[in-house]
């Protein structure tokens, strides 16, 4: 039988003296057995103390006899025992928000009216926001502003806007029932999208090429922007104003809300092809849970089906759903109209856009739904918010006539290396103010 190697050459019943600590064993021997005599002795405050004293010291050994090797030491291991784990992460900043905004703009003649979409910031880092009969661009770069359009008071006012997802194009809602599409680095209308709605269009967005707009008719349209015939599907469930409407990130499930308290979830491929009012086509949940108009809703950006909504003046919930099966995850009454809705995309958090009595932005803890802070400056309710492309900034407009910029979402390296790039997207076209 081969021999093995000397340092495994051990035996079971015959000690290894290279791995025995005779100091221990003679304290043991000599010294431990009269402590242990005298341990009655001692209050049991004392003993505890004694024993907590050898765990640390490693006193409370009770082998002498040693029969294998010291396992090697691990590497980096030593540590004062008395200092905290050395594994145990760092307490994260809590990060400093602003109870007031950055900056305030005035907003004359914007209309007040809880049921229209007036504001919305693009890509590029453009603020569209519709003021009565115009709509006019603040380049959120140098602070520059001008007017895209203005329209006649048969026409208007403006209902609705919304940017395309390249920041070059924008959608606007009209009184009179049409949608026009503009460009805005020509200032130039490239279209009238006309022939669906009925009454004004107060709710727009897009999905790619499909502009989806809902109006005071209840009828919410499918527009394929590239073609003559625009109108391609058509959703009909709402039997009032549709005041929301809001497609998930994926393209597939549009959700939109009423003035009939109704929140209906849609899928893409449920559409009718047909715009005859006698065509009818199955939602994928009718949801009525709230009790008054649903204009704010809001697709969670880092959960998937996680829909945010809040109701109106005689509702004052905000409520997140699941929208593959319908279920309500959790309601909380705001005690306020909420007006418009937007998630943090760096953080967990939602923050709600409110009415009357305090007309503040409320910031909430995702998914405790506990109020992280409130943001006051308003004087008149928040009519719609808007989220810059860097998502740390948010924009809202109420019927105040201002236009308030809030550093509210925090900041993000990417975001800093997006508000140092300079362009001018409308250099040819003279400045109004």
């Amino acid at each position: 039988m081969p021999r093995r190697n000397s340092s495994e050459n051990l035996d079971r019943f015959i000690p290894n003296r290279s791995a025995m600590d005779f100091d221990f064993a003679h304290y043991m021997l000599t010294g431990g057995k009269v402590e242990k005599e005298t341990l009655g002795t001692y209050s049991p405050s004392k003993h505890l103390y004694r024993k907590h004293l050898a765990e640390i010291l490693n006193m409370n050994r009770t082998r002498i006899l040693a029969f294998k090797n010291k396992p090697p030491p691990a590497a980096n291991t030593t540590h004062d025992p008395f200092s905290p784990p050395p594994h145990t992460k760092p307490a994260k900043r809590r990060r400093h928000i602003s109870q007031s905004p950055d900056r305030t703009l005035d907003a004359p003649e914007v209309v007040d009216d809880f049921y229209l979409n007036l504001l919305d910031w693009s890509s590029s880092n453009v603020i569209a926001v519709a003021l009565g009969n115009s709509v006019y661009l603040w380049n959120a770069f140098d602070g520059s502003t001008y007017e895209l359009l203005s329209v006649d008071d048969d026409i208007g006012p403006v209902t609705s806007v919304k940017w395309a997802a390249d920041g070059k194009y924008l959608a606007v809602g009209l009184n009179n029932s049409h949608v026009q599409l503009w460009d805005t680095s020509s200032i130039r209308l490239l279209r009238t999208l006309q022939g669906g709605h009925r009454l004004r269009v107060s709710s727009l967005d897009w999905n790619s090429h499909i502009l989806t707009s809902g109006g005071m008719d209840s009828t919410i349209y499918n527009n394929d922007v590239r073609v003559r015939a625009h109108i391609v599907s058509t959703y009909r469930g709402h039997t009032q104003e549709v005041c929301g409407l809001q497609w998930c990130s994926s393209g597939q499930q549009l959700a939109s809300g009423g003035n009939d308290n109704l929140l209906h979830i849609w899928s893409l491929s449920m559409a009718s092809s047909s715009s005859s009012s006698n065509s009818s086509n199955q939602w994928l949940h009718r949801l009525d849970r709230h009790t008054s108009a649903v204009k704010a809703l809001s697709w969670c950006p880092f959960q998937r089906n996680l829909l945010a909504s809040g109701g109106g003046i005689g509702d004052q919930c905000i409520k997140l759903w699941n929208t593959n099966t319908g279920a309500c995850l959790n309601s909380v009454n705001t005690g306020s109209q909420v007006c418009s809705l937007l998630w943090n995309t760096n953080e967990r958090e939602l923050l709600s856009g409110h009415g009357f009595n305090d007309n503040q932005l409320t910031l909430w803890k995702y998914p405790s739904m506990v109020r992280i802070a409130e943001l006051h400056g308003h004087t008149s309710r928040v009519l719609s918010m808007a989220k810059s492309p860097d998502g740390c900034n948010v924009a809202s407009v109420a019927g105040d006539e201002t236009l308030r910029l809030w550093s509210v979402f925090g900041t993000t390296q990417i975001g800093k290396a997006v508000t140092e790039k300079k362009q001018e997207p409308f250099s040819n076209v003279p400045r109004i103010r």
